[in-house]
């Protein structure tokens, strides 16, 4: 039987991520012994935390159901684990080096993710959007309305009633064929880029209050334009932001940590075609930053 082809029991285990609780914590008053195995305990916490890990991956059970799920898969684990240790699996070479790269990952990335987090603040995500807003283009955005019809003698005869003084939102919820035609033909704020050039032209050229003089033909029809407004595009806000703000200064400080170590520790390659590879890649990321 092939290793992947494990019974349902092992794959409650694969659920848990093989991240091992912590057997081999103290107990304490506020962690009591829920079970043994071979003697040795499995607290409160443990069962909990398996718990959590489980939480929506079972369907409908019940918390009562899911709690034995929990509890069955973490003896099973301590039952495995047991049986390993006394076939000496654990002190293979093969096993050693797999726990040494797994100890090197751990220190890696808890060693990093301090520095990263401690050194990150709320105001400095602040100062690096102020900065990046400020060096941004800025772009000009319309408030306009629209009426779409058929025929360009639909269109001229709507701008004729405009030039009467009639109401564009009432002519746009009478006439308009659009989807903004019962809101009055209300397209809200766009920049440019989002319309059709021959629609995006001809509102961009009209000021706040003005409509267009001649109808607009577009791949859709026959367009009137009114503009309400025009203003400066205003920039994305922070918090929808932070997150690639937080992704950028998290690269940044990763590199200045990375920089600083290299320069501490001694690095040789022996061999000259990777040094120069090794070379191209840091050269590549020192261009990056």
């Amino acid at each position: 039987m092939q290793k992947r082809h494990f019974a349902a029991a092992a794959l409650l285990a694969t659920a848990v991520g093989f991240a091992a609780p912590a057997f081999a914590q103290d107990a304490a008053t506020d962690d009591p012994v829920v079970a043994t195995v071979g003697g040795e305990p499995i607290h409160q916490s443990e069962l909990q935390q398996t718990f959590d890990r489980f939480k929506g991956q079972f369907g409908q059970m019940t918390d009562e159901q899911l709690r034995g799920v929990a509890l069955s898969s973490l003896i099973d684990m301590k039952v495995v684990t047991d049986a390993a240790e006394k076939e000496g699996i654990d002190q293979t070479d093969a096993f050693k080096a797999r726990m040494e790269d797994l100890r090197q990952q751990e220190l890696y990335n808890e060693y990093l993710a301090s520095i990263i987090d401690d050194q990150i603040t709320d105001d400095m995500l602040k100062a690096r959007y102020d900065e990046e807003v400020a060096k941004a283009p800025k772009q000009e955005e319309v408030h306009a309305r629209h009426i779409l019809v058929k025929t360009e003698d639909e269109a001229k005869d709507i701008i004729k009633q405009l030039d009467d003084g009639a109401s564009f939102e009432d002519l746009a919820k009478e006439h308009s064929t659009g989807p903004s035609g019962p809101n009055g033909g209300d397209l809200g704020y766009f920049s440019k880029g989002q319309m059709v050039p021959e629609f995006e032209e001809a509102a961009f050229a009209l000021k706040p209050g003005e409509h267009t003089e001649t109808p607009v033909q577009t791949q859709f029809g026959f367009h009137v334009i009114e503009v309400e407004d025009v203003r400066e595009k205003p920039p994305v806000a922070f918090d929808q932001v932070k997150p690639q703000l937080q992704q950028a200064l998290a690269t940044e400080k990763y590199n200045e940590i990375l920089s600083g170590l290299r320069d501490d520790d001694t690095v040789v390659i022996n061999d000259e075609d990777l040094k120069a590879q090794y070379d191209a890649v840091n050269e590549q990321l020192q261009q990056k930053q």
